[in-house]
């Protein structure tokens, strides 16, 4: 996405499929390693994501550059907003980047507190809350930093119970992820609702039938299996189930897989990982 406002129609689908298969590949090493087939240290576990961010710096390293030897860009406004959106993007990429450091340095020593290590994804919130009201006003789609800003309560609330400040048991620790995925199975029924209206109606033309319902299939591919992961992996933080990680970890390949075909019939935005990132940090 940090190369959209060179050539947004090749560049922006190849990069979403990237991320969304570095992500596969991460909860694939992730659940491995924690059901011990695999003894590999967390900072080998987390290559998929350093890969991630590695995409993300060299892409802004090269359209900063381009940037910068081109100056007849900066004349046209729509590049100029492009610009700032990739700058916006990276710079909240680099903080979660920071998280992530964090995250692998506690698990390894284990040596300061998650509220320390959560310090980046607050920092996020704030930051994505202003880079939205800059989208909004001027009409840029920025879908990982309203994610990030929505998430603030549910970021607080893990910090707090993995130090223990805190003994709620998880189903109530993730009130506020509850809360987002309610309103995303909304979308899924507004989609299901329009699918069966398109069905129904004679005046809509066949290849807007078949629109409707790719997207409510698409979109319930991947909410449902999702929303089944965050069940179950809250029951097993509870203790209220034995199930190792790999049976858990499947509807979430099933929604990544689901996302990575779904990448080439998407326009435009930056697409949000954001809501398979904090579903995968929690555990």
């Amino acid at each position: 996405q940090n190369l959209c406002f060179l050539f947004p129609a090749v560049v922006t689908p190849c990069l979403k499929f990237l991320i969304y298969a570095c992500l596969l590949l991460f909860s694939v090493l992730l659940a491995l390693r924690l059901d011990g087939i695999i003894q590999w240290s967390y900072w080998a576990v987390f290559a998929p994501i350093w890969l991630w961010k590695l995409m993300v710096i060299v892409g802004a390293s090269v359209g900063t550059g381009v940037w910068a030897r081109n100056p007849q860009y900066r004349a046209e406004g729509e590049t100029c907003v492009e610009f700032k959106a990739m700058l916006i993007a990276v710079g909240i990429h680099l903080l979660l980047l920071m998280f992530e450091v964090l995250v692998c340095d506690r698990i390894e020593r284990g040596s300061h507190f998650w509220l320390l290590v959560f310090m980046p994804l607050f920092f996020v919130s704030p930051v994505s809350v202003a880079a939205c009201v800059w989208g909004f006003r001027h009409d840029r789609s920025l879908e990982l930093e309203i994610l990030c800003s929505v998430n603030i309560l549910q970021f607080i609330f893990i910090a707090l119970r993995l130090d223990k400040i805190i003994h709620w048991p998880w189903l109530v620790v993730c009130v506020p992820l509850w809360i987002l995925m309610s309103f995303l199975c909304l979308v899924v029924l507004y989609y299901i609702v329009w699918s069966v209206l398109f069905l129904r109606s004679m005046d809509v033309i066949a290849e807007q039938r078949r629109t409707h319902i790719t997207m409510a299939l698409s979109w319930m591919t991947i909410v449902v299996p999702l929303l089944t992961f965050e069940i179950l992996l809250v029951h097993k933080l509870d203790g209220h189930n034995a199930f190792s990680c790999i049976p858990i970890f499947v509807p979430l390949w099933l929604s990544l897989i689901t996302l990575m075909a779904t990448t080439f019939g998407q326009k435009g935005g930056n697409h949000c990982t954001g809501r398979v990132c904090v579903c995968v940090c929690v555990c």
